[in-house]
């Protein structure tokens, strides 16, 4: 059941009504039931390692708590940490690893066959796995106690808005949710729905829009030139983030309608100076999962320089790998890496130097700053989305050619990719109004929350704008509106 279909707009505010309809006691029941429904509607075959990632990881945390030595401790944590690992690796990279293998064995002339398992790669299972892990270890940490009550412990692992791509939630923050009493609140839930709207738009608008030109120069990278790279690139850049964030949107309004408060997601990383920067406002659950969880207890910065290099890299290789159990998300993480060891030199001299500059020659600055972080981003974006490593690299290759004669290529490649007219202004003016979304955001807080202080007709008109788009956009899209989103496959 995709965030943007007719059956979730069904699903929801039946659930909702069914949630503050019920007894207290009885509402983490309806929303069990709920979540477990919402999962199945992929595959019914799903439940079983959903559940069994659940029951294994709980009755790890229960070990680690009575256990009385610090060895048996460490057992039950090992078990836990283990066993979860062990499903993600056994349905998402079993088959990366067993052909990286089998490929280097044949390149030293070795005589071996391929040996891959055909499974199917459960949805959601890189974000509830990471649930499940923070948990263990914080109780074994001694951060939080274990969770006795099985089925709300169940409901924090296979919560529906947020169970297939996130947010990454901790159960010290979200667990004791579930116990507490929510009551119908109209502030709540208009705030909900003006953020399920706009991530709607997000979605619809302006990802799936911009996939239709993505896919066609992704899909016949002969077809066409390299300034039809650039663009698909450029438009890459915002699918994804249109695509990712419109679903933490959907996400975290869904949860806002029945009471609860899911930690944000993005914060317009666009915006970002620096590629350190970008990383604390893009996909944050995770960047801050991987801090606490890989990069912190490998050093972090409190260690020599080159160690301290070394855990960066360390740490954006895995985020790489965490993304999927390819060659390119590698290489992806690990030019996030190198150019976050060089910011390690860099920016303590950048900043001192722009301080030190006046108000005006300092903001130049910060605009070069911004142009050269977003082109690095792009720069990445281009081994993520590549159907292949060879594809990445025949795209790198060609790319400077595109200066050779930038106005009339740009006409040419616009021309290919059927991106004219009509279809062109709408895109466009669509990209303007979610800049001008970040832009609002960065400079005077929650646009939703303005929104809201504004007059009536204000309102109402704003409110009509998005939703027309979504629906003419929903209609217009040769793929139709229940397009499905691009971390599902994560």
């Amino acid at each position: 059941m995709l965030f943007n279909s007719w059956q979730y707009a069904l699903f929801l505010p039946a659930v909702a009504a069914g949630y503050y309809l019920l007894p207290h006691r009885l509402r983490w029941v309806l929303l069990l039931a709920a979540s477990y429904y919402f999962y199945m509607s992929w595959n019914p075959k799903l439940v079983f390692l959903i559940l069994f990632t659940t029951a294994t990881s709980y009755l790890a945390a229960l070990g680690v708590q009575r256990a009385g030595t610090q060895t048996g401790r460490r057992l039950c944590l090992a078990a836990g940490v283990g066993l979860s690992l062990l499903c993600l690796f056994f349905f998402k990279y079993f088959n990366f690893f067993s052909q990286s293998v089998t490929a280097f064995l044949r390149s030293i002339s070795l005589p071996v066959g391929d040996f891959t398992l055909q499974v199917m790669l459960p949805v959601g299972i890189s974000f509830y796995t990471f649930q499940t892990l923070s948990y263990v270890i914080d109780v074994y940490r001694g951060q939080m106690k274990a969770e006795r009550h099985f089925g709300i412990y169940a409901l924090y692992v296979s919560f529906f808005p947020q169970l297939v791509a996130g947010p990454i939630e901790r159960a010290v923050t979200l667990l004791p949710q579930f116990r507490q009493r929510h009551t119908p609140n109209w502030d709540g839930i208009s705030y909900g729905c003006h953020q399920i709207a706009w991530g709607l738009f997000k979605k619809v608008v302006v990802a799936d829009t911009a996939a239709v030109y993505v896919n066609r120069v992704y899909g016949d990278l002969n077809g066409c030139g390299p300034m039809a790279y650039v663009i698909a690139t450029l438009l890459f850049a915002f699918q994804i983030y249109c695509d990712f964030s419109g679903y933490s949107d959907i996400a975290l309004g869904s949860a806002r309608l029945l009471g609860f408060r899911l930690m944000q997601n993005f914060n317009c990383p666009y915006l970002s100076a620096s590629i350190k920067e970008f990383w604390r406002r893009w996909h944050i659950s995770l960047s801050t999962w991987f801090q606490d969880y890989v990069y912190i207890p490998l050093g972090g910065s409190r260690c020599g320089r080159a160690r301290h290099l070394r855990n960066l890299f360390l740490t954006f290789l895995v985020s790489g790998l965490w993304h999927g159990a390819e060659w390119t998300f590698v290489i992806w993480g690990g030019l996030f890496g190198l150019f976050s060891m060089a910011e390690v030199f860099l920016l303590p001299r950048l900043d001192r130097w722009q301080r030190s500059l006046s108000v005006g020659a300092a903001r130049a600055v910060t605009a070069v700053r911004w142009l050269v972080c977003f082109g690095l981003v792009c720069l990445c974006w281009v081994f993520f989305r590549a159907d292949t490593l060879s594809d990445a690299l025949l795209i790198l290759r060609r790319l400077p050619w595109a200066l050779s004669a930038p106005v009339q290529g740009v006409t040419v490649a616009l021309q290919t990719m059927g991106l004219v007219g009509g279809s062109l202004v709408f895109l466009l003016a669509a990209l303007a109004l979610l800049i001008g979304h970040d832009l609002v955001q960065r400079l005077y807080g929650d646009p939703i929350r303005l929104l809201q202080r504004q007059k009536a007709p204000v309102r109402w008109l704003v409110r009509y704008a998005v939703c027309l788009a979504v629906l003419l956009t929903a209609l217009t899209l040769p793929e139709g509106v229940a397009v499905e989103f691009i971390y599902f496959q994560f």
